[in-house]
């Protein structure tokens, strides 16, 4: 993807959730319009997640049974990444590491 910047439907779906129920309605709606704005102009690519590639996530869950606690928006996120060839993730979660992918978050903790 050459350094653009990804995400995906579900990540924004948790976004979205998380921002409206904790910030209120102006500042979410102003954020959340923002991230679209800036995918439709192609600042951010929005990745969708095909079926196939739902059904590779729900596979990948049922492989890593000894880890509940990640959740299949990260399955998903896993399968776009492998499939896009990204290595890099924006995040704070550690299950990124968790699965043994070469993932590499950014920042570094």
């Amino acid at each position: 993807m050459n350094g653009a910047l990804v995400t995906t439907e579900y990540v924004l779906n948790e976004t979205f959730t998380r921002l409206f129920a904790r910030c209120g309605f102006s500042p979410a709606r102003q954020f959340s319009d923002g991230i679209l704005e800036a995918a439709s102009q192609g600042q951010l690519a929005l990745d969708r997640i095909a079926p196939a590639r739902f059904d590779a996530a729900y596979r990948m869950r049922l492989r890593y049974n000894d880890k509940p606690e990640i959740s299949f928006t990260d399955f998903t996120s896993f399968m776009a990444m492998r499939e896009l060839g990204i290595k890099d993730v924006l995040t704070a979660d550690a299950h990124f590491a968790q699965v043994h992918l070469e993932f590499r978050r950014v920042p570094a903790t």
